[in-house]
């Protein structure tokens, strides 16, 4: 049969954020038993104790240790670059191969350009330049989403970053807490852009900066 503490692992490892919160030590156990008893008494179909729950959080805290740590990939703050008025189009891949083959022989040290190919559609973001030239092509093709008013901010990482796990949660994370909105995310194994409204430039940059102050 399985025991309060199995529950409790079970229930908190189902949420990153309540495993990294626990593992900091920065969540009250008294609300947190609250809040998990009635799933906890759902699955061992009996009554459990507050008391009982704060103690199986206790116990949890070590093993939710976070492996990543920043400072053992991030020797320094990576570079950052911001380019703001950009253009965000999706487009079915059928009809986007021909155009991105175009646009992309235009790219000059002005302007901006990002291909993100999927299974079935590709994203391209693009610099207004580009897309004044192209604008007619793309919208004659009926783009599934066409958003201007977007920003790219590129975070460039180390080698290590290739085999290191969670090292993109530990960007997202902050951005999702703080309510940013990410439109798109392109990635190679050195850089990784997140696309965002350009509203949200300011803040997702400011964000991503903090996580590296001394």
């Amino acid at each position: 049969m399985i025991t309060v503490p199995e529950a409790t692992k079970k229930i908190v490892e189902r949420s990153r954020y309540l495993s990294e919160a626990i593992s900091k030590g920065i969540i009250n156990y008294s609300s947190l038993a609250r809040y998990i008893k009635p799933e906890l008494e759902e699955i061992l179909l009996k009554k459990v104790s507050n008391a009982s729950i704060i103690m199986a959080l206790n116990r949890l805290e070590s093993n939710f240790r976070p492996k990543f740590q920043q400072s053992n990939i991030f020797k320094t703050p990576p570079e950052i670059t911001v380019r703001s008025n950009l253009v965000l189009v999706c487009l079915p891949n059928n009809e986007i191969q021909g155009l991105s083959v175009l646009i992309s022989r235009d790219v000059n040290s002005r302007s901006f350009f990002l291909k993100n190919q999927g299974i079935y559609e590709s994203s391209l973001i693009l610099s207004q330049d580009l897309f004044e030239k192209y604008k007619t092509a793309i919208e004659g093709k009926s783009p599934l989403i066409l958003e201007d008013k977007v920003s790219a901010i590129t975070i460039y990482l180390p080698t290590e970053a290739l085999k290191t796990s969670g090292i993109y949660y530990f960007f997202l994370k902050s951005l999702a807490w703080e309510g940013i909105n990410i439109l798109e995310l392109v990635s190679t194994p050195s850089e990784l852009s997140i696309v965002v409204a350009n509203q949200d430039t300011e803040r997702t940059f400011a964000i991503i900066k903090s996580l590296f102050a001394s």
